[in-house]
């Protein structure tokens, strides 16, 4: 009992160290899921999983040969379970879609739950390093992969100084911006007039460019780029 007990302990120490290394992550790039949200996904998923490693020793008083019971069935739900802690932690704001791969975290980190809580410390482990080094290291390369940047693009005129669309597309053009989307909008009883567009380039770096012209035009009350992004 007292060697079981010791394993039991183990296994639920290396749950909360191994989910709290990938929360740490997490943490450190300001997600709002980080260490102690990982840390207590893993271990419940170790400790359900325990419960289920042991299920002879609590289903007392009915001789195993009448049931069958099947403990994948634990991990099934355990896996459900974690789609609606996933899903808390996605929104979506216009093309934005965030908190994904912290949803993906999340999944991964109970997966590895459960394989340490019946014992497969070894794959556990490949898990964990797996995890961290495409959290950390897939992150530096994905930085480093030529990918569109797209942005949502308001601008604000005077009802009576509106700059033409011509003009408009012509000036977004010159740095390596094209529009999509393109809509008009009056505002503010009708004295302001928006145009509000997506805007897509190769170029990161155009967005600032393009704010520091836009800083230079009188006509321009008030602009916003937001770029989109995980």
């Amino acid at each position: 009992m007292d060697q079981q007990l010791a394993i039991d302990a183990a296994r639920i120490t290396a749950a909360v160290v191994m989910g709290g290394l990938i929360g740490l992550e997490r943490s450190f790039h300001g997600r709002p899921a980080g260490f102690r949200t990982h840390a207590l996904v893993c271990l419940a998923s170790t400790l359900l999983m325990v419960v289920t490693v042991h299920q002879g020793e609590w289903m007392t008083g009915v001789p195993l040969d009448a049931i069958r019971t099947d403990p994948t069935r634990m991990a099934q739900g355990i896996m459900t379970g974690i789609g609606f802690l996933g899903a808390g932690v996605i929104f979506k704001e216009g093309l934005s879609v965030r908190g994904l791969t912290t949803a993906a975290s999340i999944w991964v980190t109970a997966a590895i739950g459960v394989l340490v809580g019946i014992g497969f410390y070894f794959v556990a482990g490949l898990g964990l390093v797996a995890t961290l080094v495409i959290l950390s290291l897939f992150r530096f390369l994905e930085n480093k992969l030529p990918s569109e940047f797209y942005a949502h693009h308001t601008l604000s005129f005077e009802r009576n100084s509106v700059m033409s669309e011509e003009t408009l597309r012509e000036l977004i053009g010159r740095h390596g911006f094209t529009v999509a989307n393109l809509s008009y909008r009056l505002s503010d009883h009708g004295s302001i007039f928006e145009y509000r567009m997506v805007i897509r380039s190769r170029d990161p770096g155009a967005a600032e460019t393009l704010a520091s012209e836009l800083r230079t035009l009188p006509e321009v009350i008030e602009f916003r780029i937001a770029p989109t992004g995980d």
